[in-house]
C-alpha cells in the first residue's frame, strides 16, 4: 500500500510538474496582454545551459528570442512563446525588439544611398535645417572623397538587398514622424542591423564586370485577343519575330527570353471564348523566329464577344506572375497590352478576386517590372472606358523604383505607333543585356526633357533606368552583397536630397497567427461595415459586441458615437504603437454616418483588397521565414508593409 502511494504521488507530483513547465510564458512587454518581451541575438552571443556558465555555444546571428526570467544580466530565453527553454544569454550581446517593425530598402537606382548616424541630433538637422539639402549633398561628397564622415557609422550598400535571397533584418527600436523644410513627411527611426551570416556570404566574390556577364533577361507579353485585337497581336508577333533574329544573329538566346500570354474574359459567362487566360509561351520554350511562330500560330482574337467591355486583364497577369519560373533572370519584365479597363476584383465576373494593387505587391515582391500599354482605340473612347481604364493601370504598374507608372497611351490605337514602342522597348532591353555580356552595367543616367516628352523616348529611358535598378539587384544577389553587421543608429526612410524618394519600406513581421487573427477581424469588419451602409448604428453595435466577445470591458464601449473603431481594441495589442496613420482606426459612428456612398463604398473596397492580400500572404508557404530555427513554425513570420494595414 505504501508503495501503491508513494508511486501515486510521484505521478501526482509529475504531473504538476509537466503542467506548470507548460504553463510557462515569457514576460509580457510593460502595458501589454499579449506581447512578449523578445530580443534578437549579435555575432558572438553565445547560449549557456546554466546563468552563471561562463561557456556555451554560439548561437547565429539574427536569432530571435522570447524572454522568460532576467537574472542579473542574464536571460533566460526559449524559442518561442510554447514553454520551451533554450538557455541563458548575455543581455549585453542582444538587441530588445519591443515591436517587431523593420525596415527594407528600396531599389538605390536614382537616389541617394541611405545613411545610418550614430546620434539622432545630426540627421534631424539635416531635416529641419533650411539649408539640409546642401549640407547632405556636402557629406556625400565627403563619404565619395574620403569614404567616410564624422557621425556616420554606416552607408547602405551600392547593390540592392532583396530579403529574400539575402535575409537580413533592421529592426526598428524607435521612431517618430517629422517634416522636411520643404513639406514632404518622413520618418526618423532608430535601428539596429543585424545580418544573419552564411557561409556564401564568406566566398570570394567576382568583381561586378565578371559577375554581370551571366545576368538574363525575361520578357512576357500579356496580350489581349478580345475581338478587335487582331492588328496588335499580328505587330506583336511581328517584333518578337524581328528581334528573335537579331538574338540569334548575336548568340543572345539564352541571355535574352520572351513568353506571350493571352487573356479574354469569364467563360461561364461566355463559354464561346475559350479561356480565361492561357500561356502560350514560357520564356525559354522558343529561342528562335521560327519556334516562336510556330507556338503563337493558333493565338487569334476571340470569335464571340466578352460579357463586358472590360476583359480579365489581371487574370492575365496573375498568369504571368503565378506560372513563369523568374528566378532564373535577372531582368523580369511583363508588358499587358490592351484596349480595355480590366475586371474589378469584386466583380463577379472576376476570377482572381484581386485588383492592381495586389498584383502589383505581388510582382514586386518576386522583382517584376509591370508596363501597360494602353491602346486608346474608338471603341474605348465610345464606352468611356479610357478614363477608368488609365486609373486601373496606373496603379498596377506604379514602379517604386522609378516612383512613376510604366503606363503609355498609344494615340488613337495606332498600329504603327504601338509597333514602334514594342519594337523600343524589346530593343532597350536586348541591348541592356548585350552590355552586361561584355562586362558592363546598364547607364543610371536620364535623357534629355526635350526627349522625355515623346512616348517612345519615354518609354526607352524607363527601361534604361530600370534596367540599371534589375542590375544592381541581380549583383546585390550574386556577390552576396548585405547591410552592415551590428550596429545602432538613425535613418531617414526618405533621401536626404531629394525628399519625395522614399529609400526604405517600414515593415511588421506578422506571425502566422497575428495574420489569420488580422485576416479574420478584417473580414469581421468589412462585414459590419457592409450592414453599415444601410444603418451606420448597425455597423458599430455589432463590432462592439465583437469586441466584448472578445474580452473588452462593456462599461468602456458606450454607444458613444465618436468612439472610434480603434479604441474598441479590435486590431490586437501588435498594431499599436506603430510608426504608421491608420485611417480605419481613427473612424467613428458620426464620421462613418457623415461619409457619401462613394466614400463608404471606397472604404470597403480597400478593406476587400486587404483582405485578399492577407490571404495570399498567408497561403504562400515559401514567404514565412523563421526568426529562430528552433522556434515553432507558427512562429514564422511575413514583413507586411505598413500601408496593408487596416
Amino acid at each position: 500500500m505504501h508503495i501503491k502511494l508513494s508511486s501515486l504521488m510521484l505521478a501526482v507530483a509529475l504531473c504538476l510538474g509537466a503542467q506548470a513547465q507548460a504553463a510557462q510564458k515569457p514576460l509580457l512587454l510593460e502595458g501589454k496582454q499579449s506581447l512578449y518581451q523578445r530580443v534578437l541575438t549579435t555575432p558572438g552571443c553565445v547560449l549557456k545551459a546554466r546563468a552563471s556558465d561562463t561557456q556555451g555555444s554560439r548561437v547565429a546571428a539574427f536569432s530571435r528570442f522570447y524572454v522568460y526570467a532576467r537574472e542579473q544580466g542574464q536571460l533566460q530565453v526559449g524559442p518561442d512563446t510554447q514553454g520551451s527553454i533554450s538557455g541563458y544569454l548575455d543581455e549585453q550581446c542582444t538587441v530588445p525588439w519591443r515591436m517587431q517593425t523593420a525596415l527594407m530598402f528600396t531599389n538605390p537606382a536614382g537616389r541617394q544611398r541611405s545613411l545610418i548616424f550614430s546620434e539622432e541630433e545630426q540627421l534631424s538637422k539635416l531635416i529641419f535645417e533650411q539649408e539640409g539639402i546642401k549640407a547632405a549633398e556636402a557629406l556625400y561628397e565627403t563619404l565619395k572623397t574620403q569614404g567616410s564622415a564624422e557621425g556616420v557609422v554606416a552607408q547602405e550598400p551600392d547593390k540592392y538587398v532583396d530579403y529574400k535571397d539575402n535575409f537580413y533584418l533592421l529592426p526598428v527600436l524607435e521612431s517618430k514622424e517629422s517634416m522636411f523644410d520643404d513639406g514632404n513627411y518622413v520618418r526618423e527611426l532608430k535601428v539596429a542591423s543585424v545580418v544573419k551570416q552564411s557561409a556564401k556570404a564568406q566566398e570570394p566574390k567576382d568583381s561586378e564586370a565578371v559577375a554581370i556577364r551571366a545576368f538574363k533577361a525575361g520578357l512576357v507579353f500579356v496580350i489581349d485577343s478580345s475581338i478587335s485585337m487582331q492588328p496588335y497581336i499580328d505587330r506583336t508577333k511581328q517584333a518578337i519575330s524581328q528581334i528573335l533574329k537579331r538574338i540569334e544573329k548575336e548568340q543572345l538566346q539564352q541571355s535574352v527570353q520572351f513568353g506571350l500570354i493571352s487573356f479574354r474574359s469569364n467563360t461561364e459567362a461566355v463559354p464561346g471564348l475559350e479561356y480565361v487566360s492561357k500561356l502560350f509561351v514560357n520564356p525559354g520554350q522558343a529561342t528562335s523566329a521560327q519556334e516562336f511562330a510556330q507556338k503563337l500560330s493558333s493565338l487569334n482574337q476571340a470569335t464571340v464577344s466578352s460579357a463586358l467591355f472590360d476583359e480579365d486583364a489581371y487574370s492575365g497577369i496573375a498568369t504571368a506572375i503565378n506560372e513563369v519560373d523568374w528566378q532564373k533572370f535577372g531582368g523580369r519584365y511583363v508588358v499587358l497590352i490592351t484596349d480595355a479597363g480590366a475586371i474589378e476584383g469584386q466583380n463577379q465576373l472576376s476570377t482572381t478576386k484581386l485588383d492592381a494593387r495586389e498584383l502589383r505587391l505581388e510582382a514586386a515582391h518576386r522583382g517584376i517590372a509591370l508596363y501597360t500599354l494602353h491602346l486608346l482605340t474608338p471603341s474605348g473612347k465610345r464606352n468611356n472606358n479610357h478614363e477608368k481604364a488609365q486609373s486601373q493601370y496606373q496603379d498596377l504598374t506604379y514602379n517604386e523604383v522609378l516612383h512613376k507608372p510604366l503606363y503609355y497611351a498609344v494615340d488613337a490605337g495606332d498600329v504603327d505607333s504601338y509597333g514602334e514602342m514594342i519594337d523600343e522597348l524589346a530593343t532597350a532591353i536586348t541591348t541592356q543585356v548585350k552590355q552586361a555580356s561584355e562586362g558592363k552595367l546598364a547607364a543610371g543616367s536620364a535623357l534629355s526633357r526635350q526627349e522625355e516628352s515623346k512616348p517612345k523616348a519615354q518609354l526607352s529611358q524607363d527601361a534604361q533606368l530600370l534596367g540599371h535598378a534589375m542590375q544592381l539587384a541581380y549583383l546585390g544577389k550574386v556577390q552576396g552583397t548585405k547591410v552592415p553587421d551590428t550596429l545602432q543608429g538613425w535613418i531617414a526612410d526618405r533621401d536626404l536630397v531629394n525628399h519625395r524618394l522614399p529609400t526604405a519600406t517600414p515593415v511588421v513581421l506578422l506571425t502566422k497567427l497575428q495574420l489569420s487573427d488580422l485576416k479574420d477581424l478584417t473580414r469581421h469588419i468589412l462585414d459590419a461595415a457592409n450592414q453599415g451602409l444601410l444603418n451606420p448604428e448597425d455597423m458599430f453595435s455589432q463590432l462592439r459586441s465583437l469586441a466584448v466577445s472578445m474580452g473588452r470591458d462593456p462599461n468602456q464601449l458606450s454607444d458613444n458615437q465618436v468612439l472610434k473603431l480603434g479604441e474598441l481594441g479590435l486590431l490586437g495589442e501588435y498594431l499599436e504603437g506603430l510608426p504608421y496613420k491608420s485611417r480605419l482606426q481613427s473612424l467613428d459612428e458620426e464620421t462613418w454616418s457623415s461619409m457619401g456612398p462613394d466614400e463608404q463604398n471606397q472604404t470597403i473596397e480597400d478593406l476587400e483588397r486587404k483582405l485578399q492580400y492577407y490571404q495570399l500572404c498567408h497561403d504562400d508557404t515559401d514567404r514565412w521565414v523563421s526568426l529562430n530555427d528552433k522556434a515553432d513554425p507558427a512562429e514564422s513570420v511575413y514583413p507586411i508593409p505598413l500601408e496593408e494595414l487596416p
